[in-house]
């Protein structure tokens, strides 16, 4: 079977707003990566790991936004933001269809 690769936040599906992408954004938000970071490449298991560092990092918040500490809320809204802007520039769209 062949290796699967992440194709980077700035590639993913719906703009970045998938599991695989919403870890990396959080993972910016923590500071575990650094926000130019895109994580292009990345085999399964690279994210495997990252997964598990972003877990770590969200426990003791309950893995609430409400939860976080002032300076981590205000970064966390503002990636948010910007990436939602960017994946409704590319079309996504927020609404739940028939299938969701």
């Amino acid at each position: 079977m062949k290796e699967q690769f992440y194709a980077g936040i700035n590639e993913d599906t719906n703009g970045g707003l998938t599991h695989l992408g919403r870890m990396v954004i959080d993972a910016w938000v923590f500071g575990i990566l650094p926000e130019s970071e895109m994580c292009a490449g990345w085999s399964h298991s690279q994210m495997q790991n990252l997964y598990e560092k972003v877990h770590a990092a969200w426990e003791p918040y309950a893995h609430l936004p409400s939860r976080l500490p002032a300076d981590l809320q205000q970064r966390h809204a503002r990636l948010y933001a910007q990436i939602i802007d960017i994946a409704k520039n590319k079309g996504w769209n927020a609404e739940l269809d028939e299938d969701d």
